[in-house]
């Protein structure tokens, strides 16, 4: 009988608040799974441990079946990308089971965690500043953002579903980086719909540096319309519902019929960077030969999965068309276990800022990089993002990874208005 392991993939930050609250829920879980199975967690990039490390301690321990899931909100590069990508990797390098969960994704649990949240925050308004009604209420929800209109899209999914299930009067979607609209243009729309009482709600699993630079421009607007009152509601952090979430994407994966995963995605070309060796590349063709042959993962069917069937690297999605077919690759090796001191993180001492971080250095630094293994390469763009994100590049960019190289496309609307660079603060 297989000893099972339970591995939970976070991103990491360079926040230590938010490193220790994803640790937090990660002790928390194994209450809600069975008492025999073993549980690790680790990070891509920005803290330790690093996935690796939780996936050989799991299998020091003697576990051969790993049940793997992304410690994030929603599907995008993280997820379809990254995260596979290292387990995937591991997997091959040491023989071992190594499956993957969905996504927390779309789910009424969340939903309920979220309106939990939400509704906390209108409590305590309305016994600090009175009662306002919930129709005379503007709810903001403020997303990550991704490169990824999936990922985007269920943001504003979750929004309208906490408007018309607790009866706000109206309600607008943000996005804290990537996407349009940022935080700051986004609130400063709202003021001008009328309403008496705005909502802000980090639709996040933890806190971060992301979540301060929400708060921020939320007080930034706030004092220039002292006349509207601006609520801060909590981020989702360990809300029992979401815990339950959690214990769910890693049990279903024991079921009679697994839900397919972009860890196992037919229709992507994999290449299995193993540290010190040539990268093997595993062509979308051949991994669809071996299936029907073994008949293995749902996933790896002919007929595509409902979850994938808005997925870029797959399907071509209005925008995104060059990024169909991409390579399943991680790009986080070289921020791997580094934290605020890493190579190119400008938090300590950028002097763009007066009270709270914008972000602007992302856009006033070079954009352009290369490396190689060695990490020889310069990387002076800042990645300040929580656990719960995806990744804020809206450039190109080339690796030279084990002489495999590889471009990221570029996010089709990094120069909207109300987007990045929105964020400038000095215009030419």
């Amino acid at each position: 009988m297989s000893k099972i392991g339970v591995m939970i993939c976070g991103h990491g930050s360079r926040s230590q608040a938010a490193v220790d609250e994803f640790s937090v829920l990660a002790e928390k879980l194994p209450a809600y799974l069975p008492a025999d199975w073993e549980m690790e967690y680790g990070y891509l990039e920005f803290a330790n441990p690093v996935i690796r490390d939780g996936l050989d301690r799991l299998r020091d321990s003697g576990c051969d079946k790993i049940l793997a899931v992304p410690g994030m909100l929603f599907a995008a590069m993280h997820s379809k990308n990254d995260i596979p990508t290292v387990l995937n990797t591991y997997a091959a390098r040491h023989g071992i089971d190594v499956s993957y969960g969905r996504e927390l994704g779309v789910d009424p649990k969340m939903v309920a965690a979220a309106g939990a949240r939400v509704r906390e925050a209108v409590d305590k308004a309305n016994a600090d500043l009175g009662e306002v009604a919930l129709h005379d209420t503007c709810l903001v929800v403020i997303g990550r953002g991704a490169s990824d209109p999936d990922a985007n899209a269920n943001v504003s999914k979750i929004a309208r579903l906490l408007q018309e299930g607790m009866g706000f009067g109206w309600c607008e979607v943000g996005y804290s980086g990537v996407t349009f609209p940022l935080v700051e243009p986004c609130l400063t729309h709202v003021v001008k719909l009328g309403y008496k009482r705005v909502i802000v709600f980090p639709y996040f699993l933890f806190t971060g540096i992301l979540i301060d630079r929400i708060y921020g421009f939320t007080d930034k607007v706030a004092a220039a319309n002292p006349d509207l009152q601006f609520v801060k509601a909590g981020y989702l952090n360990d809300h029992p519902q979401v815990l339950a979430t959690f214990a769910e994407r890693i049990t279903e994966q024991v079921g009679a019929v697994p839900p397919p995963n972009c860890g196992t995605c037919a229709y992507r070309t994999q290449v299995l960077a193993l540290d010190g060796e040539t990268p093997v590349t595993v062509s979308a063709e051949t991994r669809i030969a071996e299936a029907a042959a073994s008949d293995s993962h749902p996933a790896l069917s002919t007929v595509p999965p409902p979850t994938c069937v808005m997925c870029k690297y797959r399907t071509q999605v209005l925008g995104f068309e060059a990024e169909v077919g991409a390579v399943q690759e991680s790009h986080h090796h070289h921020v791997e276990g580094q934290g605020a001191s890493a190579p190119g993180s400008n938090v300590a001492d950028c002097a763009l800022c007066d009270t709270f971080c914008t972000g602007e250095c992302r856009l006033n630094m070079p954009h352009d990089h290369t490396h190689s293994h060695g990490h020889t390469h310069d990387h002076d763009h800042d990645h300040d993002h929580g656990p719960s994100h995806s990744h804020a590049h809206a450039h190109s960019h080339t690796h030279d990874h084990h002489h495999h190289d590889h471009v990221h496309a570029e996010y089709p609307h990094a120069d909207h208005p109300l987007g990045p660079e929105s964020a400038r603060q000095n215009r030419g």
